[in-house]
C-alpha cells in the first residue's frame, strides 16, 4: 500500500487535487506482486511563471522511484510523472529479470503482467557497461571545500570524507545550478 506525502508550495493542496495525485500515482501498485509499504513523496510547486512542477519519490526497499515533470497543468504534469514513473519501474524490472534470470526468487518482487506498449515506449536495452574505474584516497575537509574542489575540477559531483563527522559524504550541482550534499549512513 502506498502512503502519500503531498505538499504545495504556492498552492494550497485541496481534496480535489490529493484525490488526483493519490488516484493517479496508486496506479504504478499494479508492477509489484507483493503489497508494497512506501511512501510517495509528492511536492507541488508552483511558480510566478504560472509553471508546475510536479515531484514524486517513493522510496522502496531495493528500488527508488523518482520524477519529476514541469507543465502548465499540473494535472497534466501528474499524468506525465506517472508515464515516468511506469517506464522506470519496466526498464527496472527488464534489467532485473534478465540479470537474474537463472536465480530463483529474484526478480520476483514485480507482478508478471503484460504491459501493452507503443513503439516509442519500449523498454531501453542498453547495457551499463563500466569502461573505466578509478580508486582514490578521500581527503577530511568541509563541504565548501569540497564545493571548491569540485568546481576545480570541472566535476558536477564530488565525494569526500566529512572532517567533522568522518562520514563519506557527496557533493553534488543541482539543475539550477546550486549544490546539494548527500549524506551516507
Amino acid at each position: 500500500m502506498l502512503n502519500f506525502n503531498v505538499r504545495g508550495e504556492n498552492i494550497e493542496v485541496t481534496p480535489a487535487i490529493r484525490d488526483h495525485v493519490e488516484g493517479k500515482i496508486e496506479k504504478v501498485a499494479r508492477y509489484f506482486n507483493e503489497e508494497i509499504q512506501a511512501t510517495a513523496n509528492v511536492n507541488l510547486k508552483v511558480y510566478n511563471d504560472k509553471q508546475t512542477k510536479v515531484e514524486v519519490t517513493i522510496p522502496m526497499k531495493n528500488l527508488t522511484l523518482r520524477a519529476e515533470e514541469r507543465n502548465a497543468d499540473m494535472y497534466a504534469a501528474v499524468d506525465l510523472i506517472v508515464n515516468k514513473l511506469e517506464r522506470q519501474i519496466r526498464k527496472y524490472k527488464t534489467k532485473v529479470n534478465r540479470k537474474f534470470r537463472e536465480r530463483e526468487g529474484v526478480g520476483t518482487y514485480f507482478a508478471t503482467i503484460d504491459v501493452q506498449e507503443s513503439p516509442t515506449d519500449q523498454v531501453d536495452e542498453e547495457e551499463y557497461n563500466i569502461v573505466r574505474t578509478k580508486q582514490f584516497d578521500l581527503k577530511p575537509m568541509d563541504q565548501e571545500e569540497a564545493v571548491l574542489q569540485m568546481n576545480m575540477l570541472g566535476h558536477n559531483f564530488y565525494i569526500f570524507t566529512d572532517a567533522e563527522s568522518n562520514g563519506t559524504h557527496i557533493v553534488y550541482k543541482r539543475k539550477d545550478g546550486r549544490y546539494g550534499l548527500i549524506e551516507t549512513n
